[in-house]
């Protein structure tokens, strides 16, 4: 055997099965060339910080060449980077040092649109008969001028827009700006297939894939039922947004996407060990598709839906449900969740905005997502306990926002900058007034202030990532529920001869909690306290307790 084939026949191809993933919003990261902009330089010379956490692997939302109407999930060249945040070579360099520190790359692909910038759309635009005239969705009008049917972006309005040099519309689920590519047409899909062999060339170890339920449209533009107002909710939208009031059966979550993914998944195959999570956001069947992307191993490694994402504040109730209408719907499949990230508002804000002890709330809720069955995101931030910057609308930069404020202020709340030192200026990521403003509340929680603090949500996050370690179960277990105890959470996590026994205390008081039948071993090393007394345990307000099977 050869050394390649030696080292390709080492690596664990299913590294990602319960691995922790750390979110990276680079223009919000790290500004290393003093324009108020994170950059790729930036990451790089943050990243002993997220090796210093004992995270898996780094996922980096766009950092291609885009206009920035969307900041960076409008892309127009898909092989390039944006100037604002480096070079080719800056990534390579960033890439290498990631892998030094044993932490693996996933980088954010946006397949459902490209900016309005890219030259493929410009040529489709240009005539009805152009080599890529079919590369984007476009349709003749109504006969009355009217859009061809009832779909609404998500971002507002209608989802056509009219283009004059055609006279036809096309589609755009999102901003005008950002036109919906037509993969029914198979040189699209084959175009986007070697962008993903061009970044895997470069040493990326996977993608996490932007609104992979988007991917198709119904071919016959039928138009979208109402639905009804007792099914509506704001997982994936708004509640202000209209978006909400129809059931999307038409213009996302189409049957044809599954051949598609089952070619990503393919190409991703001729690579050691790379793997992919997907996006999908609905908020009717979300857990449903995500069954249907992950069953078997010849689609998605994993995805993510909006349960855990929601305005719906968790209880012990709320979390068993989630886990199991996922294992109902996706049985084979695996899930990767997250409490926060670039989309929505965080969750120590979320859920927490009435808890006093806001810290003791962030040090327990991340135990309950790293102890939960299925991979983890951790967004860049959470694990200093940040809240949502609360900025005015003059400092607003999120089209989404802008358009539906004040009842919804859009993202910029959590896509403030990482605050590093205390002691500097902009808590330590520029030199400079960055894009978005420093909250001075997030200055008081930065690296500088909390590194060392053994008290510390920071510190804690460490503590518990590398207590995680120590036992398989917690990243590769099944997990089983006992019957909630008042506000008490409990339950197991089984691998092998392994088990597990997980318990928290979802209140602001403390509480009395009743073991289940067996001879447990209180586990140490996870930053909590608690007193027990045969088969009882005294838990402080949200606090925790773990026990291994003897």
């Amino acid at each position: 055997m050869s050394i390649a084939s030696q080292s390709i026949a080492t690596v664990d191809k299913d590294w990602w099965r319960g691995a922790v993933i750390y979110q990276i919003y680079p223009r919000s990261y790290q500004d290393s060339n003093g324009d108020g902009i994170g950059d790729l330089k930036g990451i790089a010379a943050r990243l002993p910080h997220v090796a210093a956490l004992g995270v898996d692997a780094i996922w980096i939302s766009p950092f291609f060449t885009s206009p920035m109407r969307d900041f960076g999930y409008d892309v127009s060249d898909y092989e390039d980077v944006d100037p604002i945040f480096g070079t080719l070579a800056d990534f390579d360099v960033m890439t290498s040092e990631a892998h030094r520190l044993g932490i693996k790359v996933m980088i954010d692909l946006v397949l459902s649109h490209s900016s309005d910038r890219h030259p493929w759309f410009a040529e489709s635009r240009s005539s009805k008969n152009n080599p890529k005239a079919d590369w984007y969705v476009w349709t003749d009008a109504k006969p009355d001028g009217t859009p061809p049917n009832n779909w609404l972006s998500i971002f507002g309005g209608s989802a056509w827009a009219w283009d004059p040099t055609r006279m036809q519309y096309y589609l755009h689920n999102f901003l005008t700006s950002q036109p919906d590519m037509n993969l029914h047409n198979p040189e699209v899909q084959d175009r986007l297939l070697n962008v993903v062999r061009f970044w895997l060339d470069r040493g990326v170890d996977g993608f996490r894939l932007d609104t992979i339920n988007f991917y198709f449209h119904d071919r016959e533009l039928r138009d979208n039922p109402a639905l009804e107002p007792s099914r509506r909710n704001a997982s994936t939208a708004p509640a202000v947004n209209p978006y909400n009031f129809q059931e999307h059966l038409y213009d996302k979550n189409r049957p044809e996407n599954l051949a598609f993914l089952k070619r990503f998944r393919a190409v991703l195959d001729e690579y050691p060990a790379i793997a992919a999570v997907g996006e999908v956001g609905d908020s009717q069947r979300g857990l449903e598709i995500v069954g249907e992307y992950t069953a078997g191993d010849d689609k998605m490694h994993m995805c993510y839906a909006f349960e855990f994402l929601s305005p719906d504040a968790l209880s012990p109730d709320r979390v068993e449900e989630v886990m199991d209408d996922f294992g109902a719907a996706a049985p084979d499949g695996w899930a990767c969740w997250a409490f926060s990230n670039h989309d929505v508002v965080r969750h120590v804000s979320r859920w927490g905005n009435l808890v006093a002890d806001r810290e003791a709330f962030a040090k327990q809720y991340a135990a309950l997502l790293l102890t939960l069955r299925g991979s983890v995101c951790i967004y860049q931030g959470e694990e200093l306990g940040l809240t949502e910057a609360e900025l005015s609308y003059q400092d607003l930069q999120d089209p989404y926002g802008i358009q539906f404020w004040p009842e919804f202020k859009g993202r910029d709340g959590c896509r403030t900058p990482m605050v590093w030192d205390s002691q500097m200026a902009q808590g330590g990521f520029s030199t400079v007034k960055p894009w978005l403003p420093v909250p001075v509340e997030h200055i008081l929680h930065a690296v500088s202030v909390q590194q060392g603090d053994e008290s510390s949500v920071l510190e804690q996050y460490r503590r518990f990532l590398a207590f995680r370690k120590q036992y398989p179960a917690f990243a590769k277990g099944e997990i089983a529920f006992t019957e909630p105890q008042d506000d008490v959470l409990i339950y197991t996590r089984r691998h092998d001869d392994e088990t597990i026994l997980c318990v928290f205390n979802m209140s602001a008081t403390e509480a009395v909690a009743t073991l289940p039948e067996g001879n447990w071993q209180a586990l140490t090393g996870h930053g909590f306290t608690s007193n027990n007394y045969g088969n009882k345990i005294d838990i402080p307000a949200w606090g925790a307790y773990f026990a291994r099977l003897a």
